[in-house]
Parts: structure tokens; C-alpha cells; sequence
């Protein structure tokens, strides 16, 4: 019998930046997000410590994969989003901070805050309000309430809404 797994993103809030920092020297780094391309994902995979299938995700007709990269250095990619516009939010449907940025020994704080607010910003482009969705595990929705200012809409769906997805953007962008 297969164990059902925990579904759900589980992503950590280090901290919201201004922009992604050098946990080391304290200094904040611009940022850029793109669209992934196929090319890229040669090195986005699990032999490399990614922990999702970027791959597979990228086959989805209705996904957007975004990466984030310091300005000046788009060879390194910070961290990944895939967000689907859905006709009223935009859905978060995974997001992960490069393998470096994970852990007591990462080299940048502000990865996923970063992604986050994208995805907010990307939701008023596309004339949603900023409203964006995700499902979360279980065990980090008082995280995000927290951190993010999301709010649990039922079960495990957390919404960020119009004024938290406009703290957010004028913090990162």
C-alpha cells in the first residue's frame, strides 16, 4: 500500500528582504525573475540537490516557471516559482530556493519572500488584485499567517490578499 503523502508547500519564510541578502556580509542583491527555459533545467535537478521535478512542471501548458536570479548573474539561479493564472488569483503551485539557499549554510536570505511577492505582483498585472493561493502543509500554516500575513481560507488553502500582496510588493520591488 502507497503512504499517502502530506501535500502541500512547505516552503520557510527566512526573512522578507528588500531584495535577497548575503547571509555572510549582510549585503542586498537586485534581483530579476524570469521565465525558466528547457535549456536551464539541465542543471535544475535532483543530482544537483533540487528537490522537485522542475522537468515535469515545465510540461504543464497552463504553468509559468519563473526564476529568480541577482541582476548581473542570470546563470545562477536563486529560486523557482511555478504559478498558473487562474480568472480571479494566481495559484502558487510549487516554489523552491536553490539547494545554497537552503539550510543553516545558506548564502541568501529572502529567496521565497522574494518569489512570493512576485507571484503578487504578477496577480495585479494580470488584473487579480494580488490575490494569490497554495496549498501548505499542514505543519507551516501558523508560519504563514505569521510571516506572510496569508490568511487559511479552509483546510489547508492559505490566500494572500489585496493589502498583504501590496506590503509585500513594496518591499521587493
Amino acid at each position: 500500500m502507497k503512504k499517502r503523502q502530506d501535500k502541500g508547500l512547505d516552503f520557510i519564510i527566512d526573512k522578507l528582504t528588500n531584495s535577497i541578502e548575503n547571509v555572510q556580509s549582510g549585503d542586498s542583491f537586485p534581483t530579476d525573475i524570469s521565465l525558466l527555459t528547457t535549456s536551464e533545467l539541465k542543471n535544475v535537478n535532483g543530482k544537483n540537490g533540487w528537490r522537485f521535478n522542475w522537468n515535469s512542471e515545465i510540461k504543464k501548458p497552463e504553468r509559468d516557471i519563473f526564476k529568480l536570479t541577482i541582476t548581473n548573474n542570470p546563470n545562477i539561479i536563486q529560486g523557482i516559482v511555478s504559478l498558473e493564472v487562474k480568472p480571479d488569483h494566481v495559484y502558487m503551485h510549487l516554489i523552491e530556493s536553490a539547494p545554497f539557499n537552503i539550510g543553516k549554510h545558506k548564502t541568501y536570505i529572502g529567496v521565497p519572500g522574494n518569489l512570493v511577492a512576485f507571484a503578487c505582483k504578477l496577480s495585479f498585472q494580470r488584473g487579480c488584485e494580488g490575490y494569490v493561493s497554495y496549498t501548505a502543509k499542514t505543519k507551516l500554516i501558523d508560519h504563514y499567517i505569521e510571516s506572510l500575513g496569508a490568511v487559511l481560507f479552509g483546510g489547508q488553502l492559505m490566500v494572500i490578499n489585496t493589502p498583504v500582496a501590496l506590503k509585500l510588493i513594496n518591499k521587493y520591488f
